[in-house]
């Protein structure tokens, strides 16, 4: 059994204000299936380039692993071939055979190996990617975010398929995926990086566990606190009262003291200065604790958001209602019927391709959001409210671009109160500064969320909301979702937020 080790790790991007990481340590196994956790922008994808030697670092990562990364880069000239074709660029040395072996313990065909790449299903490309990944020997895999954009099948296939695995770090924010196919943590908290054995709920519910013992603590020195600068001021004021009677004084009211008495008064000062200093050398003590078992407690900004109220009771009313795009004959999807009321949030549930985001494209359309007319024809009945304001989350991130101001310029939001926002989503301040097009994908999604919650709306569309987006921020979503119960319809992928929040599962 091969071990990585970390010893003080410490790498900075070039112009950077802050590290990303500082005398960081600690050792894996190579045939652990670990687990990676921590905020958006706190270096998970940055510690897998790392260990892919793209970036100069101080400190020692020692290791006789080889390293290799899932996604593949694709290029263009690439989407054009089938896989079978470049699997040999992807991974020097890859055996077609094994990559088929791998396909069918994926539960697909080989045939989709001699298809052109860019015909293929986003589920169907990460399975051609994995198969490729895992058909070498003896490599230790880093698999950054397999599961984003993939549908309720293709999850279900990856998340059987790494459960069979082990030798690999799994950056993920699916909580249901990360207790099906791991046995150890790597955690990136707030000041520290911990290594423990288990999967996300075990390792969650020890977290909370230690985050209410540090919280009673911390609490416990608070008061404790309290009580010494109490009890300093006191001595301190007896001390100025003993040192101010040290010279002069009336012999009718001290009859029994003379000028001898002043060193004894002044002896007796200074053991009460000495106590003072006592106390608060021990304050100064408690503190330090106090702030030291802070470092890591994650304790999240309650989110708000503030719905409007329509006049009508139904906003959405589809009888079965269908779409064919006019350059096909075959239906996106038809005898499709749900209603939509204030207050409910319906989850829209399938495969991908099946036309949950056509159908939100043409909602948006309806209610003057959208700017491009869909080339459909529609079959059956699709009515909205009348004066129906929409906030939307788009699954796409690519149009974000400059900075902060512009952004906030271009959405007619409060600049300060966005990046407020942004601050009980966990972004660091230094992020303001720089173009939205140099964030990570995590974070890019945050602002789209923070601007989603700024803006008051009748109706909340979501479409895949959670990709990329950290387990901390998810639950800070939901709670705040249960709290407020806006009226949404929303895609999502992941099975527990969507068990969570959702009223309803429409089916396409």
């Amino acid at each position: 059994m091969a071990q990585i080790r970390v010893n003080n790790l410490t790498f900075a991007y070039e112009g950077s204000f802050d590290n990303i990481f500082e005398n960081v340590s600690f050792s894996v196994d190579s045939d652990w299936k670990l687990g990676f956790i921590g905020r958006n922008g706190k270096g998970k994808t940055t510690f897998l380039n790392l260990l892919l030697g793209k970036y100069e670092y101080a400190g020692a990562i020692s290791t006789n692993m080889v390293f290799d990364y899932f996604p593949y880069q694709i290029s263009s000239n690439q989407m054009k071939l089938s896989a079978a074709e470049f699997v040999e660029e992807l991974k020097p040395g890859c055996e077609l055979w094994r990559v088929i072996c791998e396909l069918e313990q994926l539960q697909e065909s080989a045939e989709i190996l001699y298809r052109p790449f860019e015909t293929l299903s986003p589920g169907e490309r990460t399975k051609v990617l994995l198969a490729v990944l895992f058909s070498g020997e003896n490599d230790f895999l880093l698999i950054d975010e397999p599961t984003n954009h993939l549908d309720r099948g293709a999850r279900e296939n990856v998340k059987q398929y790494l459960a069979k695995k082990k030798g690999f770090i799994l950056v993920s924010h699916d909580r249901d995926l990360l207790d099906a196919c791991i046995d150890h943590v790597l955690v990136l908290n707030r000041q520290s990086i911990e290594v423990q054995s288990g999967n996300f709920s075990s390792w969650w519910e020890n977290k909370r566990r230690k985050d209410s013992f540090v919280t009673a603590e911390n609490e416990k020195h608070l008061r404790e606190i309290v009580k010494l600068r109490k009890s300093a001021a006191k001595i301190a004021s007896w001390a100025d009262k003993s040192e101010n009677s040290k010279i002069g004084y009336d012999p009718r009211k001290e009859p029994d003291r003379c000028n001898g008495t002043r060193a004894y008064i002044g002896a007796k000062t200074k053991k009460l200065q000495s106590r003072v200093k006592q106390a608060e050398h021990r304050i100064d003590k408690e503190i330090a604790e106090k702030e030291g078992l802070l470092v890591d407690l994650e304790n999240p900004v309650d989110l708000k958001i503030m719905p409007l109220i329509h006049h009508k009771e139904r906003l959405l009313n589809v009888r079965d209602y269908g779409i064919t795009y006019n350059d096909g004959t075959t239906p996106v999807f038809k005898g499709l019927t749900f209603c939509l009321n204030r207050g409910e949030r319906i989850a829209l549930h399938g495969e991908n391709g099946c036309g949950k985001s056509t159908l939100i494209k043409r909602i948006l359309e309806k209610t003057g959001e959208a700017k491009d007319h869909l080339n459909i024809t529609e079959t059956g009945s699709f009515e909205t409210a009348t004066g129906l304001i929409v906030s939307y989350v788009n699954q796409d991130t690519s149009m974000l671009k400059g900075g902060i101001s512009a952004f906030c310029k271009e959405r007619g939001l409060e600049e300060s109160l966005f990046c407020a926002v942004l601050r009980q989503l966990d972004m660091e301040r230094v992020q303001f500064v720089k173009n939205i097009e140099d964030y990570s994908e995590g974070q890019k999604k945050k602002v789209l969320l923070a601007a989603s919650l700024m803006t008051p709306a009748h109706l909340y569309i979501w479409d895949e909301p959670l990709n990329y987006i950290d387990v901390f921020s998810r639950m800070q979503i939901e709670k705040l979702l249960l709290q407020y119960k806006p009226t949404m319809l929303f895609v999502e992928h992941d099975v527990r937020f969507r068990e969570k929040i959702a009223t309803e599962i429409v089916e396409l």
